[in-house]
């Protein structure tokens, strides 16, 4: 990044054909009904946080929120249920190779948010990262528009009447009122998640930082990858938004958990039915566990671990530390680690050479974090920084910058101190509290009344294994941190997209993220109940019991688009020898007593030497295979496996191989094969007509078309 950036409409102007003017503003639109407004009048007028400019307008006043959620519903919903999950999924791929290609222009835009290169590229490639990572996901669920949840349950003697789960997509919207601190991540984990289940957005970000999402929701929409309607954005302060939500929409809330309880707890959503889903700002913790000495390598781990914390993002992060517990003897020295390598942490203009903490977001946050750290130090002492956060920040104009100083308090009696675990500084500011033992230190963490991650450094299973356990129930997430992990450790205030994000109490006592469980938030789950017949008709996936038609040709033959579910082959039967059982021990190794030696069987379910369960799946194989080269490529793999009976020498078996499930494939490039993925349903029975073994196999079909 260079100095060009510093001023004016740096962000606005190239990206959106607006000339150049250092003294002009703009408005930060919002994305409604299909087009870009400007509302009337004005709610918040953007200010650089670093250079203290106007950057633009902000306002959502005006706006008909009724309209545009029902837009959603029916617009963007329609378009989206259409789909399958890999079709969403790739949609998402595309989006996030989209985006990556235009990062450089939100890290340009992210900087007017006081954010230094590594805090925007949390923000910014974090973002992308989960909707990268959303994409993939789309090979987990069914080719289908809807998913199909578990296996099949048998509900009658005959096998005539079954039951199957399904998941279908809310007919809904998804309204996500999202915290400043985070533009871009904040929305594109979210969104990730409901384009992937089939839902609408309606994006209400901050209007301290709407600007930097209003740049990334610019380019999604000239990208025209999602359906019209399946994005909106509402970059003022959305009032009333709330109150538009009907039956089949979703709420998530991003903030303060003040703010995020007292909307939770509203009637309206109690009466409608709606899921409010709250991750709210906490007061986190990191603990250094008992064995950790100055001299080992994990207390620089802690030090390094917890400094960063407090200065990433300027502290802005609802997983940042705010609480820093160390045992007695260690107080002095983790203190003075802590306070010397603070003191060497250089803040103020990120564009200048060795700024490694940016300002806070806005000089409103910077009073707010003064009001709470003049409460703090009632009774906490000061280790570091100052209360009035008046410091030496590296700027040109640092009084015109939103600059908040490192603050380290000191509790030494955490058990009755109790403001350290009430108020929380939503800034650069910690407090530091000595403990007796891991399991004090649980108590002492739980005094926080919820909070989204704890930390534990320690190298003792003893002590980690302890405190992980004893703090589970008030942490939405635990970290174990040493040596071992440290290198490849994402850090204490990483969310992972596939691991729930969120935490109990004070947290929200909600769940964001989480990968199939986030996604499962915005599908109903419904319970089909017939005939294995109709519930195959309507999943789509082979339901044990259902008819099955004798393929012809052999399934081996024919190419993926003309296979058909419930299509099966018949096949010829054998009988298992005591040679078999030798040969196929001597092949593979597998000498297990009950395959081998008649005279260890007394005691056991075995009447006499049995087979091997994994001789009966092979030579289920050789039984259903057809040989010659054909569309089938590959054996993809074995997805369930169960064998149900034991099988002795004498016993006759067949098998019958169904196709059970679809699921098409796309091509990497042109030059890739056009394939699909089929699972095959494999059932063997015995010469009594007892099911001896059952199990899923996946083949990759190649197709026929290949364009």
């Amino acid at each position: 990044m260079t100095a060009p950036f510093r001023g004016g409409l740096f962000f606005g102007i190239s990206l959106h054909g607006i000339e150049k003017n250092k003294n002009m503003k703009r408005d930060i639109q919002n994305y409604i009904l299909g087009q870009w407004t400007s509302a009337s009048d004005t709610e918040y007028d953007a200010i650089h946080a670093i250079t203290g400019e106007h950057i633009g307008r902000v306002s959502s006043l005006g706006l008909n929120y009724d309209d545009i959620l029902q837009y959603g519903r029916d617009k963007g919903g329609k378009s989206l249920r259409e789909m399958t999950f890999p079709m969403r999924g790739l949609m998402l791929k595309r989006l996030a190779l989209f985006l990556q290609e235009k990062k450089e222009t939100y890290y340009a835009v992210s900087y007017a948010t006081g954010a230094t290169r590594s805090d925007s590229w949390i923000d910014i490639e974090g973002g992308i990262g989960n909707l990268f990572t959303y994409a993939s996901l789309r090979r987990e669920f069914s080719d289908q528009s809807f998913h199909i949840d578990g296996s099949p349950i048998k509900l009658s003697q005959a096998g005539t009447f079954s039951g199957q789960h399904i998941m279908v997509p809310k007919q809904g919207v998804a309204v996500h009122i999202n915290s400043f601190n985070f533009p871009v991540w904040g929305m594109l984990e979210k969104i990730a998640v409901n384009l992937l289940a089939g839902v609408p957005a309606v994006v209400k970000p901050s209007e301290y930082t709407s600007f930097l999402t209003e740049a990334v929701v610019r380019d999604i929409i000239e990208s025209r990858i999602l359906p019209e309607g399946a994005l909106q954005l509402v970059s003022g302060k959305g009032i009333g938004i709330l109150d538009s939500v009907q039956r089949g929409d979703t709420v998530t809330f991003t903030g303060s958990a003040k703010t995020g309880l007292s909307l939770k707890s509203s009637a309206h959503y109690l009466e409608r039915g709606v899921p409010f889903n709250l991750e709210a700002d906490s007061l986190n913790a990191m603990v250094m566990g008992e064995d950790v000495k100055p001299e080992s390598p994990e207390f620089k781990i802690f030090i390094k671990e917890v400094c960063r914390e407090i200065t990433v993002k300027a502290g802005q992060k609802c997983t940042a530390v705010r609480r820093i517990l160390v045992q007695k003897e260690s107080i002095e020295a983790v203190g003075e680690a802590i306070k010397n390598r603070l003191a060497t942490t250089k803040y103020g203009d990120p564009m200048l050479e060795g700024v490694r903490m940016g300002s806070l977001a806005t000089k409103t946050q910077v009073e707010r974090v003064q009001e709470a750290v003049s409460i703090l130090s009632k009774e906490n002492d000061i280790l570091f920084g100052s209360l009035s956060g008046e410091s030496q920040a590296i700027a040109e104009n640092p009084k015109n910058g939103a600059y908040f100083a490192p603050l380290l308090f000191l509790n030494n009696d955490p058990v009755n101190k109790l403001l350290c675990h009430d108020i929380e500084a939503f800034g650069p500011v910690s407090t530091l509290m000595p403990y007796n033992s891991a399991s004090d230190a649980a108590d002492i963490v739980a005094l926080g009344k919820g909070s989204l991650v704890t930390t534990i450094v320690s190298s003792e299973k003893e002590i980690y294994k302890s405190y992980a356990l004893a703090a589970a129930h008030s942490n939405g997430r635990v970290l174990v941190l040493d040596s071992s992990s440290a290198k490849e450790s994402t850090g204490h205030g990483s969310p992972m997209p596939l691991l729930t994000h969120g935490g109990p109490g004070r947290a929200g006592d909600g769940e964001e993220m989480g990968g199939m469980r986030g996604v499962k938030h915005y599908l109903q789950r419904t319970a089909l109940q017939g005939h294995p017949d109709v519930l195959t008709e309507i999943t789509g996936r082979f339901i044990p019991g259902a008819s099955r038609r004798e393929a012809n040709p052999h399934l081996f033959r024919q190419y993926f688009e003309d296979l058909v579910i419930g299509d099966t082959v018949t096949t010829d039967k054998h009988r298992v020898t005591m040679e078999d059982i030798d040969n196929f021990a001597e092949l593979s190794g597998d000498k297990f007593y009950a395959h081998m030696d008649p005279d260890s069987l007394d005691g056991t379910i075995f009447t006499g030497r049995v087979a091997h369960g994994y001789f009966i799946l092979s030579r289920a194989a050789g039984l259903f295979v057809d040989p010659p080269k054909g569309p089938v490529l590959l054996n993809y793999g074995i997805e369930t496996c169960r064998f149900t009976k034991p099988v002795y020498p004498g016993t006759i078996i067949g098998v019958q191989l169904t196709v059970q499930e679809k699921i098409d494939q796309e091509k990497r490039d042109a030059e890739d094969i056009s394939k699909g993925i089929v699972k095959y349903y494999v059932e063997v029975s015995d010469d009594v007509g007892e099911v001896v073994a059952i199990a899923t196999i996946l083949t990759m079909v190649k197709k026929r078309d290949q364009n």
